[in-house]
């Protein structure tokens, strides 16, 4: 045990029960009113209708104290990411608004733009609220900012170091100019920077009507006694787990360039006060885009170890106290500038979670979901809308995950998810995404292609798309060499109890079809094509 945790069991809590209760939900219930605002100003489809984003709140110590169940793959990061962001500026004051999306800042890829605020209360600095967006486009070699053949940083996309955005309540003009300057669709981006510091503002206001009901003192104590609270409900259920060492490993299909896998080794530890993962053994840094910066590893594996555990426990910086990651600085789930990561974000934190429940069920096969896909299936197109007036046409960016086949698991109702005989319509992509398939309707409005995600054959497996004349379409896709293991789930229903490991199920297929070449199979890799006239079809195989 640390010094910290151990600090934390000895530290008596002075806050009753019922009033402990009352500000985790009001926190709570304020991150989802800042990620309500943000869906509901934002520009682009892919905020306002896949809400690809995430909100928080965090102490003055840049700790997450409170989430909204958006996005679990950006939140997960935030939990260490925050605090380098604060620190990059070196500190942050009343009216400041910090911007930032530098990888190895704020442990996303690119498009992620977070903006972080602090929050004063009775004179005194009480904590912070974040927002994250993944933004459609901001510049780089391809439209939709995930190119596939990227090998640095630089060719992702703008990099924007923390900065600040607003000092003292000033904005500042010349900033937000350089971004708006580097990026495909300049006024959406402009809107949703503004939903953005919109919600980080309704989050300021009502923390600082929870200040006021209750005083800065009790609520910041608050804050300490719901990190412990969180802290102890997850110490307890690892309790529950068998001691031991536990290995497993699997592949992500190649890097993008070659055409070596590229592996996840974990081994994981559990004692009961403790749980240790050991990515040692992992490859090193690749020259592709399938890089992971080490906050993405720490989201990957929270997420697993959140389903492991208990889909009830508040998550927060006390919820992962007892668990601890020891990466290879240089591998591919820790890498240094100026290694690409775009498809890290999309593609090695589903194989990262995958990896980690492997391992875990070997001891409690009862608690571990299914295998998702495995991937996120992830494609960006741009080019110019012809319907808009004037020359060329307005510019847009477009990016989907399309979601594969999905049921219900009983365990978690979010995470736990899998292809089986009962088909969800909603179109959700899986595991750390979370995000929702956009509706027809949206598409049609802001795209000059439509995409039709509910019709029959999506519930299939398949999604259709036409486009006009396209600049660019890029996909990004796994599992098409490496198949992913079967795992039985626990439903009453069906009689079946446990959660093995079975045998490797065939891994899936991806096509295009265009007018003047026929069908082409895509490969395992992640693709970029120029084409025209393209329709696009997804299926397992």
């Amino acid at each position: 045990m640390n010094d910290t945790s151990a600090q934390t069991l000895a530290r008596p809590n002075t806050i009753d029960p019922i009033t402990l209760e009352v500000l985790r939900n009001a926190l709570e219930s304020i991150a989802d009113e800042m990620g309500a605002v943000l869906k509901r100003t934002s520009f682009s489809p892919n905020i306002k209708e896949r809400m690809d984003a995430s909100c928080a709140i965090f102490d003055v110590e840049a700790q997450l104290v409170a989430q909204a169940e958006h996005v679990p793959v950006h939140l997960g990061s935030m939990l260490r990411a925050v605090s380098a962001t604060v620190a990059a500026v070196g500190g942050v004051g009343e009216g400041d608004v910090v911007i930032v999306n530098d990888p190895f800042t704020g442990g996303s890829h690119l498009p992620d733009i977070t903006v972080v605020a602090p929050v004063f209360a009775e004179h005194r600095h009480i904590g912070y609220v974040a927002t994250r967006a993944h933004h459609a486009d901001v510049g780089g070699m391809e439209p939709g900012s995930m190119p596939g053949k990227s090998q640095e940083t630089y060719q992702e996309g703008l990099i924007i170091p923390a900065v600040r955005l607003y000092r003292r309540g000033e904005l500042q003009e010349d900033v937000l100019r350089m971004i708006l300057a580097n990026v495909r669709t300049p006024e959406e981006r402009r809107g949703d920077l503004n939903a953005q510091l919109a919600a980080l503002r309704i989050g300021e206001q009502r923390l600082q009507e929870l200040a006021q009901r209750y005083s800065a003192d009790l609520l910041t104590a608050g804050f300490d006694a719901i990190l412990d609270y969180a802290e102890r409900r997850m110490r307890r259920r690892l309790a529950e787990f068998r001691p031991g060492t536990y290995r497993a490993e699997d592949f992500m299909d190649d890097d993008g360039h070659g055409d070596e896998p590229v592996r996840v080794s974990v081994a994981v530890t559990v004692s009961p006060e403790r749980l240790v993962l050991d990515y040692s053994g992992s490859s090193p840094q690749t020259l592709g885009n399938i890089n992971a910066v080490a906050p993405m590893t720490y989201s990957a594996s929270f997420f697993a170890i959140k389903i492991l555990t208990d889909p009830e426990i508040p998550v927060n910086a006390g919820t992962f106290r007892s668990v601890e990651l020891r990466i290879p600085e240089g591998s591919f789930l820790a890498s240094k500038p100026p290694a690409a990561v775009c498809a890290g974000n999309t593609e090695t934190t589903q194989r990262i979670a995958d990896t980690v429940l492997k391992a875990c069920a070997q001891f409690a096969p009862d608690r571990v979901p299914a295998a998702s896909q495995g991937t996120m299936n992830t494609i960006a197109i741009g080019g110019h809308d012809p319907r808009a007036k004037g020359p060329g046409g307005r510019p847009y960016s477009y990016i989907e995950t399309i979601g594969h086949p999905v049921q219900h698991d009983q365990h978690d109702e979010h995470a736990g998810r899998s292809a089986g005989d009962h088909l969800s319509a909603s179109g959700r992509a899986l595991r750390v995404a979370r995000g929702l398939v956009r509706g027809r309707e949206a598409s049609r409005r802001e795209r000059p292609h439509p995409l039709n995600p509910h019709s029959r054959p999506y519930r299939a497996g398949v999604v259709a798309m036409r486009a006009p004349p396209l600049r660019a379409l890029r996909a990004a896709w796994r599992r098409r060499r490496q198949a992913r293991p079967q795992r039985r789930l626990a439903r009453r229903r069906h009689g079946r109890g446990g959660a093995g490991q079975g045998e490797p199920v065939a891994s899936g297929r991806r096509d295009y079809h265009r007018r003047d070449a026929g069908r082409r199979r895509l490969g395992p890799r992640v693709t970029s094509l120029r084409c025209r006239g393209t329709r696009s079809r997804s299926r397992p195989a």
